[in-house]
């Protein structure tokens, strides 16, 4: 069983940035594949962004990929999510989650684990 905890969101300006940190225990963290999703009210759930497990790959969700970079840690158990330029409309709570799967990373029917997310709010 993994546990995931997610830390470094909180209030700031628009234009301002973000280190989101994602901590993972309980499992062998190389074997998982990582991604971060949001949640804003009145919407669905939406995939950002995802890596390998080795690190060798990721992907991002068009409307992000210019502000967000997603990297990992294997010898900390560690996923980041760093976030330039931040705008109101990124104002949501942001969940990483883990999947061993290889297929199906933007989709977060394909994640077994996920955190309990960590507030991001953007102020005009």
């Amino acid at each position: 069983q993994v546990q995931l905890v997610e830390s470094g969101g909180g209030l700031v300006q628009a234009g301002g940035s973000l280190r989101l940190s994602c901590a993972a225990s309980g499992g062998t963290f190389s074997r998982y594949h990582m991604g971060w999703f949001r949640l804003a009210p009145g919407k669905e759930r939406d995939f950002i962004a995802a890596i390998r497990a080795s690190g060798g790959g990721t992907y991002y969700d068009d409307s992000v990929k210019s502000r967000f970079t997603i990297s990992r840690d294997n010898a900390k158990n560690t996923v980041f999510l760093q976030i330039n330029g931040l705008q109101p409309e990124d104002t949501a709570t942001y969940y990483c989650a883990a999947t061993a799967k290889q297929f199906g990373l933007r989709s977060s029917t394909s994640y077994n684990y996920w955190g309990q997310g960590t507030q991001v709010t953007v102020s005009s």
